[in-house]
């Protein structure tokens, strides 16, 4: 079965990814800064969002993709996967700042309550199939005789 958002955010994911290392490679090139930090605040904090993304991408695909695949709608999931790349693209900028930042803190609280409604959500599903009473199937049976 083909999971069309699913599919779409990891690829949209991926970009962010590879956006993200771009981001630290940038700053290592023109510094020189081959291992570590150097001290570097801005680098500091590019290296945390970039961290902080592959900490959050899996757990927020992996529940994205199993939702789909149990038949969750479409349109919360598509909903749910623009939100998760939206917040952790303004967290990312919020960590070029060494003080606090609206765009961190709510890049960091849409995905922290994305993925606490995408769990909610999966064990929902997982229930809500055990809990439906199986169908009730009828076979006709011929009586014997005709009309």
């Amino acid at each position: 079965m083909i999971l069309p958002v699913t599919l779409t955010i990891a690829a949209a994911a991926a970009v962010v990814n590879l956006w993200l290392a771009f981001r630290i490679v940038t700053i290592r090139l023109k510094d020189k800064v081959l291992l570590g930090d150097n001290g570097d605040t801005l680098l500091q904090g590019r290296m945390r969002a970039h961290a902080n993304f592959t900490e959050y991408a899996p757990f927020i695909l992996i529940l994205l993709g199993l939702i789909e695949l149990a038949g969750g709608s479409t349109l919360w999931l598509w909903i749910a996967g623009v939100v998760f790349v939206i917040a952790r693209i303004a967290h990312a900028f919020g960590m070029d700042r060494t003080t606090s930042s609206p765009a961190r803190a709510g890049g960091a609280l849409a995905t922290w309550a994305l993925m606490a409604l995408l769990a909610v959500w999966a064990v929902a599903i997982a229930y809500q199939a055990n809990a439906v009473p199986a169908a009730k199937t009828f076979q006709v049976v011929p009586s014997g005789s005709q009309a």
